[in-house]
């Protein structure tokens, strides 16, 4: 991977990552394009590491607040928050712990999964948007049955093509959760598990054993941040109002597309 890749790749996943049209999807897409075959996912994790710091400076004041209830060392209602958090975190640490290597095998699938899982997608969207709508009511806030299935939309969404925040907000958004509170929640859900995940790469070498070598990764990350910051807002808030149908029209056509390059 050269350096110009790596920095059009973290561009990518900073401008994506916001999006529910599966950043992870688009990585691939952005491999086969460029034709870079790498033998492990270091890129993929410095990317949504930066993508994940860019959150928690856009966040900043959230966090601080939620940190700030915890460490009153009472349940309120920010230590509530963070309990549903760590709830919607399970069922994808259980995944990272016994499946790891499953999930990363899947990225070498080539373009086939990621139209197919794109095209998922898009269906997921597409019936949240739908089935609210005749529901007709606004929407609560969050529950513990709500982080508990966001949770394990989280844990399916590993599969790339598969958006975590498209079915995050989905599964959120059918368990009666409102727009605006489904939207923070996903973001915040996964700040510990991209982190952590970063962390023990880090540990255990495999950043530094990585075949994409270092100056593209340092590069791919500082892209992905930068565009991170600059999306962030601005995509978020465009989620919160725009209808999903429009990101599940445009998973469509990528997927379909997807699948036609395989075919041919």
């Amino acid at each position: 991977m050269s350096s110009l890749e790596a920095i059009i790749l973290g561009l990518v996943q900073g401008l994506t990552e916001f999006l529910p049209v599966s950043s992870s999807g688009h990585l691939a897409i952005g491999k086969a394009l460029f034709g870079i075959e790498t033998a492990d996912l270091s890129f993929e994790v410095a990317v949504h590491a930066a993508t994940v710091l860019a959150t928690i400076v856009v966040f900043w004041k959230v966090i601080w607040k939620l940190l700030g209830g915890l460490f009153k060392w009472k349940l309120n209602s920010e230590t509530r928050y963070i309990l549903l958090i760590l709830l919607s975190m399970i069922p994808v640490f259980i995944v990272g712990m016994f499946f790891k290597d499953s999930v990363e095998s899947l990225f070498g699938n080539g373009l086939l999964v990621v139209g197919c899982a794109l095209l998922v997608t898009a269906l997921l969207l597409f019936l949240s948007e739908t089935l609210t709508a005749r529901r007709g009511a606004d929407g609560g806030k969050v529950t513990w049955k709500s982080a508990l299935w966001m949770g394990l939309a989280q844990a399916i969404a590993v599969v790339p093509g598969l958006s975590r925040s498209g079915s995050t907000i989905a599964a959120g958004l059918l368990s009666g959760v409102s727009k605006q509170e489904v939207t923070r929640f996903s973001f915040l859900m996964v700040l510990i598990p991209i982190l952590g995940e970063a962390f023990l790469d880090v540990v255990g070498g495999d950043f530094a054993a990585s075949t994409v070598g270092t100056l593209p990764l340092i590069l791919g990350f500082l892209a992905a941040f930068v565009s991170g910051l600059f999306a962030c807002k601005f995509m978020i808030a465009m989620v919160r109002k725009a209808r999903l149908k429009w990101f599940a029209l445009y998973c469509v056509l990528v997927g379909a597309a997807c699948i036609v390059s395989t075919l041919v």
